[in-house]
C-alpha cells in the first residue's frame, strides 16, 4: 500500500469517527485547535427593546470573554430592523433561521448549544431537539423559572414539568437571572452540575444610535444629565393591540383597568417632586410598543398643566440602540419595567424598578445585584408609598446614585466573567 493510499484511508477513518461522535473533522486532525462553534438560541420577539437586548448582550459577553468562538444565532424573530442591527454590530455573526438549511448544518458543525436569557426556558423544545439529535452539550444562560410551573394540576402539566426538570438537569450549567428561580429549581429537583445566579444577558447590550438620540433630545430640549426617564407599564401587556394573531383577553384587560391608576400614581407623584425640587426634566418613554399610549394616558395627561413644560412624552416606539443612547445621557431611570433598568445599570446609570405580582420573579434580581433599596413591590403598600421619596433622593444626589449603580455593574460584570469561564471549561 503506497503512502497516498494509507493517507486517504486514515482520513476516511477519522472522518467516520468524527461524524459518528459529533466531532468536527478538522478538530480530529488539528488537535482540536479550530475555533469552537456555539449555536445561540435567542431573539424571542422584537416588540420589546428588552427582548431585543438579550441577544446583543450575550453576543457581547461571548465576544469579550471567548473572542475566538464562532457564533451561529438561531432566532425566533429578528424583524423590524433587528437583524440589520445585529449584523452591523456583529459582522461575523452567522444567522440560521428555524427550518433552514443553515440550521441543519449548524447542528452538524456546532459544538455547543447556548439558550439565551428569557422569561422561562423559552426554547425548551429546541433544546430537547438538539440533545436528541446531536448528543452534544448545552447550557442555559440567565433565565427565570416561573413559579406557576409548579401548579401541575393535571397529568399532562405534571409530565410537562418533569420534562423541563429533565432538560435543565441535563444541561452543563444553568444560570438563573434571579435567586428565587434558582431556589425554585432546587425545590423541583433540578440536578445540573452547575446551578448559580447568572445575570440577564441584556446587562451587556451595547447597541447605540447616538444620532437619533441626539436629534430627539434636541427636539424636546432635553440636556444630557439634566433629565430622568420614566417608563409606564400595565399589569399585563395588551398584545392584542399590537399583534394581529393575539386575541383580546377580557380578564387581563379588566385587571389592567383596575390597577392602572394604582400602579402609575406613585410615578406621577415622583415626577411632580422632581419638577418642584430639582432643575431636572422628565422623559416619559416606552419599553414596548404598547407603552406610548399608556404613558400618555396614565402619566402625561394626568400631570398638573403647570409642570408640562418640564415633561417630554415620546409618542413612538424605538429600537434598543436609540433607547440606550438616550438612557446613558440621562441622570437615571425609574418605572414599572425591568429591562430598561437592566440596560441602564449595565452602563452605570442609576435605575429604580417597580414590580407586581403578575410578573415573574425577575425583578428580585435587583436584590441579587445589591440594589434592593431600588426595588419596589407595588403590591406592598408601605413600600409603594416610599417610591416617590426614593426617586427624588436619586435625583438630588447624582454622585451617590452613580456610585451605587457602578457597584452593581461591577458585580454583574464579575458574574459574566465567571459564567464565561465555566463555558470555556465545558468547551475544553
Amino acid at each position: 500500500m503506497n503512502h497516498n493510499r494509507r493517507h486517504f484511508l486514515a482520513q476516511s477513518a477519522a472522518a467516520a469517527i468524527g461524524v459518528s461522535s459529533g466531532i468536527r473533522l478538522g478538530a480530529a486532525f488539528a488537535g482540536d485547535t479550530q475555533p469552537k462553534r456555539i449555536l445561540l438560541r435567542s431573539s424571542w420577539q422584537t416588540v420589546n427593546i428588552g427582548d431585543i437586548a438579550h441577544t446583543p448582550g450575550l453576543l457581547r459577553i461571548l465576544e469579550t470573554h471567548l473572542p475566538d468562538a464562532e457564533i451561529v444565532l438561531c432566532p425566533s424573530n429578528v424583524d423590524n430592523g433587528v437583524e440589520a442591527l445585529l449584523r452591523s454590530r456583529f459582522p461575523k455573526l452567522e444567522i440560521a433561521k428555524k427550518g433552514s438549511r443553515q440550521l441543519a448544518e449548524a447542528y452538524q458543525t456546532c459544538d455547543f448549544l447556548l439558550h439565551g436569557s428569557g422569561a422561562s426556558l423559552v426554547a425548551e423544545k429546541d433544546v430537547r431537539d438538539w440533545r436528541e439529535k446531536t448528543g452534544k452539550p448545552y447550557g442555559i444562560y440567565g433565565i427565570t423559572l416561573p413559579p406557576k410551573m409548579s401548579h401541575a394540576t393535571t397529568a399532562t402539566s405534571a409530565s410537562s414539568l418533569q420534562k423541563t426538570v429533565d432538560i435543565l438537569s441535563g444541561a452543563s450549567f444553568v444560570y438563573f437571572r434571579d435567586s428565587k428561580s434558582l431556589a425554585f429549581a432546587r425545590q423541583l429537583g433540578v440536578k445540573s452540575p452547575v446551578m448559580e445566579f447568572g445575570p440577564d444577558a441584556a446587562f451587556a447590550c451595547d447597541l447605540r444610535d447616538d444620532e437619533k438620540a441626539e436629534a430627539f433630545l434636541q427636539k424636546h430640549d432635553l440636556e444630557a444629565g439634566k433629565f430622568l426617564c420614566c417608563i409606564p407599564r400595565l399589569r399585563y401587556t395588551p398584545y392584542w393591540t399590537i399583534k394581529e394573531n393575539s386575541k383580546f383577553d377580557p380578564v387581563k384587560h379588566r385587571r389592567n383597568e383596575m390597577m392602572k391608576e394604582h400602579d402609575h400614581a406613585p410615578l406621577r407623584e415622583a415626577i411632580i417632586k422632581i419638577v418642584k425640587q430639582t432643575d431636572l426634566k422628565v422623559l416619559v418613554c416606552p419599553e414596548d410598543r404598547t407603552q406610548m399610549q399608556v404613558g400618555k394616558e396614565m402619566i402625561y395627561d394626568k400631570l398638573p398643566p403647570a409642570i408640562l413644560s418640564r415633561i417630554a412624552w415620546r409618542p413612538d416606539y424605538w429600537l434598543t440602540g436609540e433607547a440606550i443612547s438616550t438612557y446613558i445621557r440621562s441622570a437615571g431611570l425609574f418605572g414599572n419595567e425591568m429591562h430598561s433598568p437592566i440596560m441602564c445599570i449595565g452602563h452605570g446609570v442609576p435605575a429604580i424598578v417597580c414590580r407586581f405580582e403578575e410578573q415573574t420573579s425577575k425583578g428580585w434580581m435587583w436584590e441579587d445585584i445589591g440594589l434592593g433599596d431600588w426595588l419596589f413591590d407595588l403590591d406592598d403598600e408601605p413600600r409603594r408609598q416610599q417610591l416617590p421619596a426614593t426617586v427624588l433622593e436619586m435625583a438630588k444626589n447624582p454622585a451617590a446614585a452613580k456610585e451605587k449603580a457602578a457597584q452593581a455593574r461591577k458585580f454583574v460584570e464579575k458574574r459574566q466573567r465567571e459564567t464565561m469561564q465555566q463555558l470555556s471549561r465545558v468547551l475544553g
